[in-house]
């Protein structure tokens, strides 16, 4: 990678109201009762993770379309106002677009897309963020409303975001 460049890894995520399950422990011969909402919402996450310093940049939007892609992209290029960004993600067809194009050719050069092989999410580190996401806010948790679902998520990022270094030991980097 060149000097004055960024390299991203991207993807998109779920944050249903429905709490993710995970086995734990209980009272011998008690089963554990999880609640859940009568009418599960759902809200998406649009992410990239900085390898190298383990900064994120989440969107959560009440659609993961072509426009929200390409409004992930448009924030990076806004983050990062004179380098080059890499961002490496799978091959969603929300990805390749006229969307999605016309912001590639905004960015002159700027922002290079490269696309992971299908079916393969063992190749995006990003994943393990998510997990460690679900593991920490959704696990068994119900929250009292989808809004609150929403916040948790996004304190969950801002609490990372200001120990980066964390990040990087989830998704398996090494901080510069």
């Amino acid at each position: 990678m060149k000097p004055g460049s960024v390299f991203y890894y991207a993807d998109e995520f779920n944050i249903s109201w429905h709490p993710t399950l995970r086995p734990m422990w209980g009272p011998k011969g008690q089963q554990v009762m999880i609640p859940t909402p009568m009418q599960p919402a759902r809200r998406y996450g649009l992410g990239a993770v900085d390898w190298h310093s383990g900064q994120t940049v989440v969107l959560t939007r009440p659609h993961k379309r072509r426009r929200e892609v390409a409004e992930l992209l448009g924030t990076l290029l806004t983050k990062h106002p004179t380098e080059t960004i890499y961002v490496a993600w799978d091959n969603a067809s929300t990805h390749e677009d006229d969307e999605v194009e016309a912001v590639l050719r905004g960015a002159a050069g700027r922002l290079v897309l490269l696309y992971l092989p299908t079916y393969s999410p063992w190749l995006n580190p990003i994943e393990m963020l998510w997990r460690q996401f679900r593991r920490e806010v959704t696990h068994c948790e119900l929250f009292a409303s989808i809004d609150a679902l929403v916040e948790a998520a996004r304190a969950f990022f801002e609490r990372y975001n200001r120990k980066p270094g964390g990040v990087c030991s989830i998704i398996g980097a090494h901080p510069t």
